[in-house]
């Protein structure tokens, strides 16, 4: 009987051993969305960050992507749909008004100033800088999905 049950142990680990090592070597599994590694900011020919572009050009409604640090953290908006707010500082001095929608996206908890956050999604001009906005995916394929990146996690 003792016999058995320690075969049956061996063949138990040696059965867990050999799945670990087949999962781990697998490549075909998709990769957890939430994480991303998107840090660096697109640059135009200029030199500028897309932002900064927009800006000088008093551009709307363009789609940007870039990176910078939270310099101020505001109180959601609750009108109408519900948006997590905060103001974004560029390398360039230049500030944003990010408006992250919550009712379509995961809500970037704990975010704080001084924290770098990535961002894809659409700009408005305005004389202070900007908002940013549609930093989620769209709901109906009517837009050009956006997203927010914070410690490593992507919020979309």
């Amino acid at each position: 009987m003792r016999l058995r049950f320690r075969r049956l142990i061996q063949i138990l680990t040696l059965t867990l051993i050999g799945g670990a090592i087949w999962l781990q070597q697998r490549t075909d599994l998709p990769p957890d969305p939430r994480v991303s590694h998107e840090t660096a900011a697109p640059i135009t020919e200029q030199g500028r960050s897309q932002v900064d572009a927009a800006f000088a050009a008093r551009q709307s409604n363009v789609i940007v992507s870039g990176g910078g640090t939270v310099a101020r953290v505001l109180a959601d908006d609750r009108d109408g749909s519900r948006h997590q707010r905060f103001i974004l500082e560029l390398d360039s001095g230049l500030t944003l008004l990010v408006a992250h929608n919550i009712d379509v996206a995961d809500r970037i908890p704990d975010l704080r100033v001084g924290g770098a956050v990535t961002f894809r999604g659409e700009y408005e001009w305005n004389d202070k800088g900007g908002v940013l906005h549609w930093t989620h995916k769209t709901l109906r394929g009517n837009h050009e999905p956006g997203w927010l990146v914070y410690e490593g996690i992507r919020y979309d």
